[in-house]
């Protein structure tokens, strides 16, 4: 056991002597309190820590002890439907135990170590074994099949004694191998250190939200990268609010980094009241979340996208599909700047340190599909919110972070004022996993590339329109152009725009969601052969057709497409009635 002294405290950054010989990153106990800390620099003889709780009341000259070990998260069954904070300790846990408010050197199991779990094992004794090995698997939640994997830092080749099917606690040794190391049902592992997989593969399938604006403008693929960039109000947390839980990923792991306390509040009290749309139960039973609120420990909130990354690596070890909500990087990034200020580094870009950059990499790159070392299939998709000040999109975090990321969803004030939510600007964001997926939506509608490619070129050329509205009014415009004008009111209205509190509207399947697009396209290209041969367009927005292509994204349900296609019916003859009384009128 290695022992130092504190000789210096500048907030959460404790200085010590003594500490020498432990390893950069090696978790400490700190001070009469106990308070968890965690080395980030050694020089000549002085160690620096930073501390993930409260240092209020600390004094130079407290007793800091390593435990010779990284800052690690225990992984096993019980970890889904849990709340933590950013270092892995149990919320609901603690405030049994101490009440509403952290105790300074609180601690409490990050998985219940008491209650046994079924494990059914798909091996025998005696066989050959390797890093990441399913050995048999528990039912977690009625949603989740949690398998029972070798360690990765397991080096022995043979199972050479092995307890076989039963109930276990996490810390009952359910096998050993051939160099007498143990396997149980919960292991450590180091969260800053990406898990080990066999092979990175290329992303080809999307992460389907239900949301129209992202599935057919800007898919997000599994594996994928994205970022939710927008000032206060615009709609960041709602967004993630409901891609958690219309997304077809197998797990959620949401991230409350430095958020307002009403705010995550409403996050903890919110996600157990709602329905998992594929299960009819609990969204909890498929989610896990971290809370870290902007009144908490500056250290702990940078530690949490770690502890958030590694959770959703271990399940997709397991061949599962996870989805991380981060909300939001920016306070993330604020507690860096606050560390870095507090060890005098030198500081780059509005304060922040040079480092960032390379920090938000680490993270992001550890998204990814991938076969794990057992062979399995499973993808990490990471969506970052992002606070730029101001909504300047500008500023160092929301520049640096579209560096890393494929997928960017800028939130545009303008919508959220108009309350067009989801507000995802069509302007300024983008994807870059269009072409990627296309295979996958080929399959599924070819029609799919095709007709997103043109509504966004519609729309490019509304704004463009806008600018000469505002200067000469839109009576100037000859038809064609006023006819832009319409149609993507059309597509903002009956498209974009998305009621999260609407039973149908509030998830559209694939086939729904390219359906309705392309009425509306259908409708412009009949209407713009129409004008051609002179018909006014006053009285093409005559026709009742138009307010039922804008109105059917919230009165056709999923599994009642046939409807749309009788208003593709109703749209045909109403143009075709429209043609010959157009003609026997010239």
């Amino acid at each position: 056991m290695i022992k130092g002294k504190i000789t210096r405290i500048s907030g959460p950054i404790v200085y010590a002597s003594g500490l020498e010989n432990c390893g950069l990153y090696d978790v400490v106990d700190v001070g009469e309190k106990h308070l968890i800390g965690e080395i980030i620099r050694q020089k000549e003889g002085m160690a620096t820590i930073q501390v993930y709780e409260d240092v209020t009341g600390m004094h130079v000259g407290e007793e800091v002890v390593s435990n010779e070990r990284p800052l690690s998260l225990r992984l096993g069954p019980g970890l889904v439907g849990t709340i933590y904070d950013g270092i892995q300790r149990p919320l609901k846990t603690m405030y049994e135990e101490g009440g509403a408010f952290l105790l300074p050197g609180q601690r409490a199991e990050p998985i219940d170590a008491v209650k046994k779990w079924e494990f059914t094992a798909c091996v025998e004794e005696g066989c050959q074994i390797k890093p990441g090995m399913v050995l048999g698997s528990v039912e977690e939640t009625s949603s989740i099949h949690h398998k029972i994997m070798v360690p990765p830092y397991i080096k022995g080749s043979l199972l050479s004694s092995f307890s076989g099917s039963g109930t276990y606690t996490i810390d009952e040794v359910i096998g050993k191998t051939d160099l007498g190391e143990e396997i149980k049902l919960s292991h450590y592992w180091p969260l800053r250190k990406p898990r080990p997989f066999a092979q990175k593969l290329e992303v080809s399938q999307p992460l389907v939200t239900g949301l129209r604006v992202i599935d057919v403008f800007f898919p997000l693929s599994k594996g994928g990268t994205a970022a939710i960039p927008g000032g206060f109000g615009t709609g960041k947390t709602m967004t993630q609010h409901a891609i958690a839980k219309w997304c077809d990923a197998d797990l959620i792991v949401y991230i409350g980094c430095g958020e307002r306390g009403n705010e995550m509040t409403d996050v903890l009290t919110d996600f157990p009241k709602l329905i998992d749309p594929r299960t009819g139960r609990s969204l909890m039973e498929r989610t896990i979340l971290i809370a870290n609120t902007s009144n908490m420990p500056v250290a702990a909130r940078e530690v949490s996208l770690y502890s958030g990354i590694t959770l959703a690596e271990y399940y997709r070890d397991m061949g599962m599909h996870v989805a991380i909500m981060a909300d939001s990087t920016s306070r993330w990034a604020e507690a860096l700047r606050e560390l870095s200020g507090r060890m005098e580094e030198m500081p780059a870009e509005e304060g922040f340190p040079a480092y960032l950059p390379t920090r938000l990499a680490e993270f992001y790159e550890r998204a990814g599909r991938v076969n794990s070392l057992s062979g399995q299939e499973g993808s990490v998709s990471v969506i970052g919110a992002v606070s730029p000040p101001g909504g300047d999109f500008s500023e160092p975090v929301t520049q640096h972070t579209k560096r890393f990321i494929r997928c960017f969803w800028a939130l545009d004030r303008e919508l959220a004022n108009a309350r067009h939510y989801p507000a995802i600007g069509w302007i300024d964001s983008y994807s870059e996993y269009a072409d990627e997926i296309k295979v996958w939506w080929d399959k599924f509608d070819p029609r799919w590339s095709e007709i997103r490619v043109k509504a966004l070129d519609l729309l490019k050329r509304e704004q463009r329109l806008q600018q000469i509205v505002r200067l000469i009014g839109a009576d100037a415009l000859p038809e064609s152009d006023r006819l832009v004008l319409t149609v993507s009111e059309m597509i903002k209205n009956g498209f974009l725009q998305q009621d999260a509190f609407d039973k149908v509207d509030q998830f559209s399947v694939p086939e729904k969601q390219v359906q309705i697009l392309l009425l509306i396209m259908n409708f412009y290209q009949r209407a713009a052969a129409l004008i051609k041969k002179g018909c006014p367009l006053s009285r093409i927005n005559e026709l009742t057709v138009k307010n039922e292509i804008v109105r059917a994204k919230g009165v056709v349900e999923n599994d009642q497409l046939e409807k749309l296609s009788s208003i593709d019916n109703h749209l045909e003859s109403q143009m075709l009635e429209l043609e010959r009384l157009y003609q026997r009128e010239s």
